[in-house]
């Protein structure tokens, strides 16, 4: 088997080989040095610092565009995929020979995914015995809990009831920590009274404290849950074949349509023990209740991850997803050692399965949380916490480069080495464009006082920048507006002039990106490039309002 461990950390008796701490220190390396650049370029040669600048602004432009464009179109993809009938659909895929017979018509039909679907049937009519039926599908769904109350994990389990899919095909986990105390075992308890016999099972999984080689965080705990999963199921005499795993936060609400949208794309997809289902995390929960700054990240969040469903090559795990069990537990499952286990379980898979892998979209939601806390400064606090978290998945760059340059290495060397650049250039931009956009006009006039070296560039930059952003206004028009359209209904609590400050919040955008999304990132890889690794997973606290 491929070794697909991270090395543990020195305090625990790992190595870390100078090759590995290289790529370590790389992300933060460079995010530094393209400040760097900026200032000496603007003390020593003004004019080419002002290129500088100029070719990141259009850069950033372009990319701009192609956000809105992706946004529109994420935006409609998502609306037509709910309006389908997966249940009907998934039930026609029990006899394809006789529905694909009787939809033959369809094939010259305009309605969205009809066409797909009369193709799909006709394919599983002709390899009969090659792929399973829906009734031979169950569902494991893993909730993490650490020290949530019930007001946050009840409405999760009450809309798992309440989708389309029989709840007799689904075992629902509820993974929670020792740690988390006696507020915890109260929510548990509250959760075994409500939930018991509503599903296939409902299974309470306590992840004991301090286990060897782990960080603390999501991944050791669901990991946990997931071998005694395997073990009841085994127990149950299922095939592990036949069992698909989602993980949950305790927050995330899936739509009603999402475990028989997932049922259908398993079964048509023939490598299906080599892929990851990925829905679109929508942070839309209580957007009514977060503060302005956390809307607009939010609601940012959203966006990004219903533009990558348009992007497949793109496409990581991210949040909530989903894979099927006979492949998770050859990998054995989740990584214990990292805390952002979702994003690196596709770098996990993807030299577990020596390249052979990839994400799939659905598109279709899975609400979470916006980020609320107690008080305003709690909030403010914890945002920047998560997104610090989030950041610190730049450790998976030398994670990449180390497996890439094995001997024995097996992936493909392009598809390897376009991912790892990829994956760098992301957290690079992450880092450093919002300040180099913001301010890196105005840097070359005065970190050079010598009016001899203000060429026409560099005088006119700051003009010219600002012409590029108001162009750029358009682009977020565009996003502002399709924000309106996913926010889910405004609480009766709200005036209806709540809804004009969801558009005025957008002038918090620039100082969002930069304190919060820039600020984080430099945060996470600083603290990797001095070897001050996360150790534990800072939970991102929960509040309600009621």
């Amino acid at each position: 088997m491929t070794d697909i461990e991270i090395p543990l950390f020195k305090e625990r008796g790992g190595k870390r080989t100078r090759q590995y701490r290289f790529f370590e220190i790389l992300p933060g390396a460079l995010s530094i040095g393209a400040i760097i650049i900026l200032i000496v370029l603007s003390i020593l040669a003004p004019f080419w610092a002002s290129v500088y600048v100029l070719i990141i602004v259009l850069f950033v432009f372009v990319r701009a565009g192609g956000i809105a464009f992706r946004t529109v179109q994420g935006r409609v993809m998502l609306k037509k995929t709910e309006k389908i009938n997966w249940s009907k659909w998934l039930a026609e895929l029990e006899n394809p020979a006789r529905f694909a017979k009787k939809r033959q018509g369809d094939l010259r039909s305009r309605t969205f995914g009809l066409r797909q679907h009369v193709l799909n049937l006709q394919h599983l009519a002709k390899v009969a015995g090659e792929f399973p039926r829906p009734s031979q599908i169950y569902h494991g769904v893993i909730i993490a809990l650490y020290n949530e109350n019930y007001d946050v994990l009840g409405p999760t389990l009450q809309t798992i009831y309440d989708s389309d899919y029989d709840p007799e095909r689904l075992f629902v986990i509820v993974a929670y920590e020792q740690r988390g105390g006696a507020a915890t075992k109260r929510t548990i308890t509250s959760a075994k009274k409500a939930f018991q016999g509503k599903f296939a099972d409902l299974l309470l999984i306590e992840h004991p404290s301090d286990l060897p080689d782990e960080v603390i965080g999501k991944g050791a705990n669901i990991t946990f849950a997931g071998r005694h999963f395997a073990e009841y199921i085994k127990n149950k005499r299922i095939n592990p074949d036949d069992v698909i795993i989602t993980t949950l936060d305790c927050d995330n609400r899936p739509n009603p349509k999402y475990f028989s949208y997932l049922t259908y794309e398993w079964i048509v997809t023939p490598n299906r023990q080599r892929v990851a289902f990925q829905p679109i995390a929508l942070f839309t929960n209580n957007i009514w209740d977060s503060p302005a700054p956390m809307r607009v990240i939010a609601a940012s969040n959203s966006f990004w991850n219903v533009i990558s469903t348009m992007r497949p090559h793109m496409l990581r795990n991210f949040a909530a997803h989903a894979q099927g069990l006979a492949g998770l537990i050859g990998m054995n499952f989740w990584s214990t050692r990292t805390i952002v286990e979702d994003g690196h379980q596709y770098w996990r898979s993807f030299f577990y399965f020596d390249g052979d892998y990839e994400v799939i979209p659905l598109r279709i939601g899975v609400g979470q949380d916006a980020v609320l806390a107690n008080t305003y400064r709690r909030t403010l606090r914890a945002q920047f916490i998560q997104l610090r978290r989030w950041a610190y998945g730049a450790s998976d760059v030398a994670y990449v480069a180390h497996n890439l340059l094995k001997q024995d290495r097996k992936v493909n060397f392009l598809a390897g080495w376009s991912r790892f650049f990829r994956l760098l250039e992301a957290h690079l931009t992450q880092a450093c464009i919002a300040p180099i956009v913001a301010i890196g006009a105005w840097v070359p006039l005065y970190l050079n006082s010598n009016a001899a070296h203000h060429t026409i560039i560099v005088n006119d930059l700051p003009l010219v920048v600002a012409q590029v952003q108001q162009i750029a206004i358009a682009g977020l028009m565009i996003t502002v507006c399709v924000s309106i359209t996913m926010l889910p209904p405004r609480p009766q609590r709200y005036k209806k002039s709540k809804g004009i400050m969801m558009v005025l919040q957008w002038i918090l955008m620039p100082v969002s990106a930069i304190a919060y999304s820039s600020a984080s990132a430099y945060t996470a890889q600083i603290r990797l490039l001095r070897g001050k690794y996360m150790e534990k997973f800072d939970v991102t606290e929960k509040a309600i309002k009621k």
